[in-house]
């Protein structure tokens, strides 16, 4: 498992090739939904995994989106960076909320009201972080994107989401054909403490 933990990197550098079957690749995600844990179990966490067409079809989509929000220069870099690094991958898998969850435990304990939709994107976090440690562990490199909340309509539109799902990240996948980065590390003197 530290091993796992460990080589869990974002990797940019990606074909649209996988080691693993999409049965795999789906057997992976099911576990994690089925396993990670939730406050108060709300299981809250909705995954939506998009493979072939439709992982193109996000991708066209993020790039669509920001041509109309950002300068013609601008957009040449960012082209290619969506290009090259996540839309040439093999699948995508998005990360929701469902508020509809979240909104009745607000209901169900008040007292707790303000920290559900906290609360909410802990458990999204550790769906992303087990989801990609696997998926690291099988043989396929990712990375976590946010191009929410300016995709969110018309990724909604083209792939009919559930309007009370709410986007968290969007996590491109495929055979890594290149290295991560090297990846700094602060010293665990102040981040770690220990009371015997």
């Amino acid at each position: 498992m530290k091993l796992a933990v460990e080589k869990r990197r974002s990797y940019y550098a990606l074909s649209n090739e996988s080691p693993i079957s999409d049965r795999e690749i789906r057997e992976i995600i099911d576990f994690a939904v089925l396993n990670v844990p939730s406050s108060f179990n709300s299981q809250s966490t909705r995954v939506v995994l998009l493979l072939g067409d439709s992982h193109k079809k996000l991708w066209q989509i993020v790039k669509d989106v920001l041509q109309k929000r950002i300068s013609e220069e601008a957009f040449v870099a960012t082209e290619k960076k969506i290009d090259g690094a996540f839309a040439s991958g093999y699948g995508t898998v998005l990360f929701y909320e469902d508020e509809a969850v979240v909104e009745g435990l607000q209901q169900a304990f008040p007292s707790y009201k303000d920290n559900f939709p906290v609360w909410s994107h802990h458990t999204s976090a550790m769906h992303q972080f087990t989801i990609w440690t696997l998926l690291e562990e099988a043989g396929l490199g990712a990375s976590l994107q946010h191009y929410n909340p300016i995709i969110d309509e018309e990724v909604a539109k083209a792939f009919n989401i559930n309007p009370k799902w709410k986007l968290i990240a969007q996590m491109s996948f495929g055979k890594p054909i290149g290295e991560p980065n090297v990846k700094e590390r602060q010293s665990l003197e102040g981040r770690v403490v220990v009371f015997e």
